[in-house]
């Protein structure tokens, strides 16, 4: 196909589908951070208590020393209380004591087992693909394709009072290294933002043909068909009745 695009048998144009639906990208995946021990939590907690206390005893420094240090510990096990409770919620101890180091798995062909099927999710998009249009100038062409250390050699004909073309092609020689298939498969266009605007500004209502085209000189639309001249055959229906008579 490569070799008759080059040869202007067939001139490769670009379609578009404005109502195609595309797959959404995946999102990216990254690590996270690095989970913080029990131990290191309560380092920080007993810091910070040290920390709530001093600060305490700066404050009120102008109050008695008995109402002083009342206060500064009554405030520090209120601070202390409420952050601990934070903390039991935070965590789980119950799974250092109740661990359950198997689990039960069930086999792949177990009536049970009903594997789920991921679907991606789709989304309205533009797709270009490409198309082949045959060149009606070129009646007929031939050539040689090298192919390493082989050659492939081809001849194409158009077949006369139609749109048909035949495509006789030497199959000793694998060409599919130097010439890799030509896929159909619609690609994703991508627009930014004034491209996607204009786009839709653009489009308009499509225009009607000037004439309709119904007949071709070249193509022969006489009925040929001959199902209404059918009748039934007289020694067939004689055949059939004798047989019948036997029978009986």
């Amino acid at each position: 196909m490569t070799t008759l695009i080059q040869m202007g048998m067939f001139k490769r144009v670009s379609l578009f589908d404005y109502q195609a639906m595309c797959k959404t990208n995946s999102h990216s995946v990254s690590s996270a951070r690095p989970l913080l021990s029990v131990s290191s939590i309560i380092e920080s907690l007993i810091c910070i208590f040290e920390t709530r206390i001093q600060s305490l005893l700066h404050q009120t420094s102008s109050v008695p020393f008995s109402l002083q240090s009342f206060y500064a510990l009554a405030s520090t096990f209120k601070w202390f209380l409420s952050n601990f409770l934070l903390f039991l919620l935070e965590f789980n101890f119950c799974s250092f004591w109740h661990t359950e180091p198997f689990a039960d798995a069930k086999p792949s062909f177990s009536r049970s087992y009903v594997p789920k099927k991921k679907w991606n999710p789709l989304q309205p998009c533009d797709t270009e693909y490409p198309s082949f249009i045959h060149e009606p100038s070129v009646k007929e062409t031939n050539s040689i394709i090298k192919c390493g250390r082989c050659q492939k050699m081809f001849v194409v004909q158009q077949i006369p009072e139609s749109n048909l073309l035949m495509l006789v092609v030497q199959g000793d020689c694998d060409c599919s290294r130097q010439y890799p298939p030509i896929t159909l498969e619609p690609k994703e266009v991508k627009y930014n933002a004034s491209v996607k605007c204009d786009r839709m500004r653009s489009q308009k209502i499509r225009r009607r043909p000037e004439s309709c085209h119904a007949y071709h000189p070249q193509e022969n639309a006489n009925d040929c068909g001959g199902a209404s001249f059918i009748r039934l055959s007289g020694l067939l229906l004689l055949l059939c009745l004798s047989c019948a008579l036997l029978v009986l």
